[in-house]
């Protein structure tokens, strides 16, 4: 059994006389110990929902409501009281929140901010939460940590709050943390320097990490399990090496061809997806991808399409799919979750298991799949 196994997690926002927004709309998927699992795609797409809903630090509001599960090593997240859930978060669950600077309380120093959680989950208080607080900024990079645990947010650079951040969310060595677009708005050196500190957590401690975010550099470079959200619903789930080697639904096809490449050709335009994330149709009319789409055909509208499972284990929300290298549009190995089959659909023995890279497109992370 997975450590965090979300099914059918969805999330609505209503407001008298206003359309009702579903922000989350059935997405599924799991993490176990150790494993980094990502959830990419554009801004609007549900992914910083997603987290805060398992989380349970969505903003109480009228109209607004979840439904699913979310069960972390047995407990329902979604179905505890407050009080349990707060005994869970920060102990067991753990998030690093996107922007730092809004996240810590800007009247309060550092080092209060990072003590109050060990008093909160491990009772020390004192001496002995200062030393154990100064040992966990120095864990995370920062120099000097005795003297910035009396500073202040605004007398740390953005790449220090977001290691204050980090060694916060570390404290209590939680079995599952959620990584909330880590390294945005940092340089890229700094980027690398967040990201190196998070894969040692995962190697020394074999927390399980929900990676979010938009870039698809960090994604190559961290996740295991990647699973692409557009319009609230996960359209796309596969292991690193397969995704980025044969992308099968037009929207990460579109998202890895807009990444600017190294051998691209002088003066050659990148490749960007037509329209913006908010040009989508509802599900129940259609594909919410098929106005942005250049593969879309008429079986795009009408009805959602269905979630389609391969023999490896990929899935994917989509009629007529990117097709595999060597196939052509009607060899494609589907079959329908829980099994029907489709249309069209061949033996899995015709798919081959190392196909090449595909034309035009980013190439995959030279590391091995992990099993």
């Amino acid at each position: 059994m997975a450590l965090l196994d979300v099914e059918d997690l969805s999330v609505t926002f209503a407001r008298r006389g206003q359309r009702t927004v579903r922000a989350v709309d059935g997405v599924s998927f799991s993490v176990d110990a150790g494993e980094v699992v990502g959830l990419v795609g554009e801004s609007g797409c549900g992914k910083s929902v997603t987290s805060l809903a398992i989380m349970g630090l969505l903003p109480k509001q009228p109209g607004l409501q979840v439904a699913g599960k979310a069960v972390f090593d047995g407990t329902d997240l979604l179905q505890i009281d407050e009080r349990s859930r707060r005994d869970i978060r920060g102990r067991d669950v753990a998030m690093i929140f996107q922007d730092p600077l809004s996240s810590l309380n800007p009247v309060v120093p550092i080092g209060l901010q990072v003590t109050e959680v060990l008093t909160r989950h491990r009772g020390m208080r004192g001496e002995a939460a200062s030393k154990e607080a100064a040992q966990l900024l120095d864990r995370v990079g920062i120099p000097d940590p005795k003297r910035r645990l009396k500073e202040y947010p605004h007398q740390l650079s953005g790449g220090m709050r977001q290691r204050a951040l980090i060694a916060m969310a570390v404290a209590c060595q939680p079995r599952l943390l959620i990584a909330d677009e880590p390294t945005t708005a940092l340089d890229v050196t700094i980027q690398a320097q967040i990201l190196e500190l998070l894969k040692d957590l995962v190697r020394d401690s074999g927390t399980a990490l929900v990676m979010i975010t938009h870039d698809l550099g960090v994604v190559a470079g961290m996740c295991d399990t990647i699973n692409v959200l557009y319009g609230g619903r996960v359209v796309e789930t596969a292991r690193r090496r397969p995704l980025f080697r044969q992308p099968r639904h037009p929207y990460t096809v579109g998202l890895l061809g807009s990444v600017p490449r190294l051998d691209a050709g002088r003066g050659e335009r990148l490749n960007p997806i037509p329209g913006s994330v908010r040009d989508l149709l509802p599900w129940p009319d259609g594909c919410a991808f098929a106005p942005r789409c250049d593969r879309r055909v008429d079986a795009c509208l009408g009805e959602p399409p269905e979630l389609v499972l391969t023999h490896d284990g990929r899935s994917y929300r989509c009629v007529n799919p990117a097709p595999l290298p060597g196939l052509t549009s009607g060899d494609e190995v589907r079959a329908a979750v829980p099994g029907q089959a489709t249309p069209g659909s061949v033996p899995a023995q015709a798919v081959p298991d190392e196909p090449p890279a595909v034309p035009g497109l980013a190439a995959a992370p030279s590391e091995e799949e992990t099993p």
